[in-house]
């Protein structure tokens, strides 16, 4: 499959590798600096490949090329608006998370997707940890039994020298804070795991060492899912002086699961009423990164490739990106108008937040 990436940041290297890894024929990147091309292709010593095509402006990159499958890793604030181009152009896509910044971008990518006929995955790579799956697994076949609670806890450390390195981070039109950047995965990690349909949400953001940004750097929040369960979220960029954990919680009848290490890779309880000889290989279970952004990347590609060979939707849907973000932005809305938010969220946009915190 013909493969072009759109925006050389940080995460790109991911993409870059997933691609590799997939044996994908890249044939263009984009970025409007050509420096992080450079360096991007450079990583996997691909800078000499005279069949990789380099474009600064991504519309003339689609036009000029035949291509299978694009993914998108520029700021936030760009991922619908790029979607929807390369989407009009028949051209399956992966979008970095978050898919959109604002609910009416996420229906519209959901809506034009369906009507074109397009494979549209959400990164949200953690789905593919060793750990998320078996714990996926175990839920799937019900060994929890009724769910009571879970959690998600992503306590992490990002400086200004994090936020320095693009000035769109941090800000509301082009990023949102630590819930809608460090946070979303974990969060779609509980949405999906503690069944998916959610009444309602209270939360509470602050802007406590951060005051350089615009956005949020700690939010908690309590979630009424409409099984009966409860949720809560804790995410931050205040944990001095690194990462500290990123942690799932599940709490049913007959289990408890807890997911931690750096980014949900590791299975740090695994206790079942039925607990079989198998069980044993889950506890303790360890998934090495070298990041954390984990290893998902690769099979979330290798997914989408054969979503688009047997003409099935992804596992991480257009869908899951759209929930996802409804849940941060669920939690914005409650933040600003101080009560709980009944879900679905039909419209709000991260830049409704604007000036909340000065």
């Amino acid at each position: 499959m013909r493969y072009a990436l759109i925006g050389c940041g940080r995460i790109s290297t991911n993409h870059i590798t997933a691609a590799v890894n997939n044996k994908l024929e890249i044939v263009a990147v984009c970025d409007i600096c050509p420096e992080k091309m450079e360096d991007v292709l450079a990583k996997h010593g691909l800078e000499n490949d005279g069949s990789i095509a380099r474009y600064s402006d991504y519309k003339k990159m689609i036009d000029e090329n035949d291509l299978d499958l694009v993914s998108i890793a520029t700021e936030s604030g760009k991922h619908a608006e790029i979607a929807l181009d390369v989407i009009d152009a028949g051209i399956n896509v992966i979008i970095e998370k978050p898919m959109a910044m604002n609910m009416r971008d996420a229906e519209e990518i959901i809506r034009r997707s369906d009507e074109k006929g397009v494979k549209v995955s959400a990164c949200h790579q953690n789905r593919f940890n060793v750990a998320v799956q078996e714990v996926r697994k175990a839920l799937e076949t019900g060994r929890f039994g009724r769910l009571s609670h879970g959690s998600i806890n992503v306590r992490w450390n990002r400086n200004k020298g994090y936020y320095d390195q693009a000035p769109w981070r941090g800000t509301w039109a082009e990023d949102g804070g630590c819930l809608m950047n460090q946070c979303i995965h974990g969060i779609d990690l509980l949405r999906w795991m503690m069944g998916d349909e959610v009444e309602e949400v209270y939360g509470q953001t602050r802007q406590q060492f951060h005051d350089y940004l615009e956005a949020e750097d700690v939010g908690m929040a309590v979630i009424k899912f409409k099984n009966g369960a409860i949720g809560t979220v804790e995410g931050t960029t205040n944990v001095y002086p690194q990462n500290l954990e990123e942690t799932l919680y599940i709490f049913g009848e007959n289990g408890t699961v807890k997911v931690g290490g750096k980014s949900t890779n590791t299975i740090d309880v695994w206790n079942f009423r039925d607990e079989t000889v198998e069980d044993e290989k889950n506890k303790g279970l360890e998934e090495e990164t070298s990041n954390v952004y984990g290893n998902g990347h690769t099979s979330l590609f290798a997914d989408v490739m054969d979503a688009i060979k047997n003409d099935r939707k992804p596992y991480v849907d257009a869908v899951a990106g759209r929930n996802a973000l409804e849940m941060v932005l669920a939690i914005y809305k409650s933040q600003k108008e101080g009560r709980p938010v009944k879900l679905p969220l039909t419209d709000f946009a991260s830049t409704d937040m604007d000036g909340e915190f000065r």
